[in-house]
């Protein structure tokens, strides 16, 4: 079981590389903005070559920017994406030994929670993006990379769609793996079908703004996800949850 521990002392380099995403916001530097020479970031920082290169490194790997080489290259602004997120709980996870259930549990708990809260907040542009992947699914019904697609885009429009911005990378992060197919699950014609259907009711509930509605609509989509893995896939479930399944 987690036990929360004592935060270790930051180094040097983290605390710069915080200093930098700060100077990044209050400088309003864009996506694809270089930041300032070396030089000048070592004289405003205040440290030394090798640390300002490790902070560089570290938010490189947090995918804050990008190191482009040659003479006009450099640290270029990047806008940090779900994977990096999907990286950090999959690691979290993995340490604690938790069980691919866990994900599919929390799908249970919160997406019908962000059905309701999208019933108020969505817009009528995701409404027509919503009804525009679930046509694209009925039409491609047969082909199991249009399904999987549509499918993922249902769920991250709905997220986004709830106001709640952490609801919409949590799904971003982590739908490509939770719906179990990078483990081999597969959904047969009788199954896609089904899930056609559960996401028309749910896109009819969501365009009425019927908040029951559309939270009884997904809870009962996901409860139907989790029996038909527990009854085909009952041994997916119990696969521990690795960083290997991004």
């Amino acid at each position: 079981m987690y036990s929360p521990q004592r935060s270790r002392p930051q180094k040097t380099a983290e605390i710069v590389a915080r200093r930098i995403v700060e100077d990044i916001r209050k400088g309003g530097f864009a996506v694809g903005d270089r930041l300032p020479h070396e030089r000048l970031m070592l004289e405003n920082y205040q440290i030394g070559r090798g640390t300002l290169r490790e902070a560089l490194r570290f938010l490189e790997f947090q995918g804050v920017i990008s190191l482009k080489p040659g003479p006009g290259g450099g640290p270029m602004v990047e806008r940090p994406i779900a994977d990096n997120l999907a990286t950090s709980l999959l690691l979290l996870l993995q340490f604690e030994n938790a069980p691919f259930s866990t994900l599919v549990n929390s799908r249970v708990d919160l997406e019908p929670i962000m059905a309701r809260l999208a019933s108020e907040h969505i817009s009528t542009e995701q409404l027509g993006l919503l009804a525009a992947s679930v046509d694209r699914m009925e039409e491609g019904l047969s082909d199991k990379d249009i399904f999987l697609e549509t499918n993922r885009d249902f769920h991250e429009i709905i997220a986004w769609a709830s106001g709640n911005s952490l609801y919409g990378f949590l799904i971003d992060a982590l739908i490509g793996i939770v719906d179990g197919s990078s483990l081999g699950v597969d959904y047969p014609d009788h199954r896609r079908s089904a899930i056609l259907g559960a996401h028309r009711n749910i896109l009819e509930a969501l365009s009425n703004h019927d908040g029951d509605s559309s939270e009884e609509s997904m809870k009962a989509h996901m409860l139907a996800y989790s029996r038909y893995l527990s009854k085909k896939y009952s041994s997916v479930l119990s696969e521990p949850t690795t960083w290997n399944m991004i």
